[in-house]
């Protein structure tokens, strides 16, 4: 669960792949997640490790630039999967599937993360995650 600091802010947060991305390639859009992001204790779903895995593959990473991410990502904590999370994933894709805005099965699971562990999600993607009934999402992408 999230706590708050002293200011009311969450200390903890959940980290979507697509911010992973930025802050590993040092892009404009890394600024300020990396902020945001620094007194922050992090997690990651298991579905961002497989999409970033996926994305080491098919860029042919060596060791050494695969190690660099695993650095980066070393402090955070990965989220496995478990009961409570395959049924918020079900509930997750019913509820958009329900509304007519369809979410994909990465984004599901990413999404239920941030539920069942009560984080806010932080996301270049907003659109990807609105209408999810309780998600909380911060997002440094224009409006």
């Amino acid at each position: 669960m999230a706590e708050a600091g002293r200011t009311g802010a969450p200390t903890s947060c959940l980290v979507d792949t697509n911010v992973v991305s930025y802050l590993f390639r040092g892009s404009r859009e890394a600024g300020a997640y990396r902020t945001y992001l620094a007194d922050k204790e992090l997690g990651v779903s298991f579905q961002t490790l497989a999409e970033l895995r996926r994305w080491a593959i098919l860029r042919s990473w060596g060791t050494a630039r695969w190690d660099r991410l695993v650095r980066l990502l070393a402090p955070a904590t990965v989220y496995l999967v478990d009961e409570a999370l395959i049924a918020t994933w079900a509930e997750v894709t019913a509820q958009r599937e329900r509304r007519g805005r369809p979410i994909s099965s990465d984004d599901a699971w990413i999404a239920a993360t941030a539920l069942v562990e009560g984080l806010p999600l932080v996301t270049h993607n907003r659109r990807d995650f609105e209408a999810i009934g309780g998600l909380e999402i911060v997002s440094f992408a224009p409006a």
